[in-house]
Formats: C-alpha cells, structure tokens, sequence
C-alpha cells in the first residue's frame, strides 16, 4: 500500500484544478501578462506563468502514482514560497473571513508537501 495515499490524492485534486482552470479560462497568459510582467519579471512573466500552471499539471500524475515525491514537492514549495512574497504577502493571513487573498492556503500546501517529503517525523516526548 502507498503511503499518504489522501494526502497526496486532496494535493492532486488541488493542483489539477489550479492549472486545468487557470489553462482553460487563459487567466494564466493574463497573470503572466498583467502581473508578472508589471512586477519586473518582463519579459518572462508569460512563460514563468506557464511554466507554474505546468509544473502543477505535471505534479497531478506523479502524485497519483507516488513516483519522484520529493521533486514534485520541493517544486511546489518553491512555487507557493514565491507566491507567498510576490503576491499573497500583502494580503495578510486570512484567504477568506477577515481578509482575502492571504497567505494561509499557501501555509497549508507547504506544510502538507513537507509531509510528503518527511512523513515520519513525530514530535516526542522528554522522559
């Protein structure tokens, strides 16, 4: 039996409807576009944008199958890092109720692809 079967699973779900909608709608040329470009990564906003949306689409499968666990995991974690210092930072927190667009999602995804790369750390108790 493959371990962190859920958690990978909910991290596939995740990152297959970030980039399958970012894809299909092309608010992923917008992002690069309109925003990475704006912020100085001109002229690269547009394939930095797509290589993000890539990276996750790519990750979805190799999820699936349990295969290069660590690599799809420090990927995405430099991925929200940077999402967290270019966009959510300013935000604040909270995602939703007490704010919008915080940095808290981005926490979650991190520390669940921690997980994945040390599944068995366990906190123990002094004697």
């Amino acid at each position: 039996m493959k371990k962190n079967f859920y958690l990978r699973f909910a991290l596939s779900v995740i990152l297959l409807m970030h980039s399958v909608i970012s894809i299909a709608s092309g608010d992923v040329s917008n992002f690069g576009r309109q925003y990475l470009d704006t912020i100085g990564f001109s002229p690269v906003g547009l394939y930095l944008a797509w290589v993000v949306k890539l990276t996750h689409l790519i990750s979805v499968p190799l999820l699936w199958t349990d295969r290069y666990i660590k690599t799809v995991a420090i990927c995405n974690i430099f991925i929200f890092i940077l999402g967290i210092y270019y966009i959510h930072w300013g935000n604040g927190w909270f995602v939703v109720g007490g704010g919008t667009n915080g940095i808290e999602f981005n926490i979650l995804l991190i520390f669940s692809f921690l997980n994945l790369i040390f599944p068995e750390i366990q906190l123990k108790k002094k004697v």
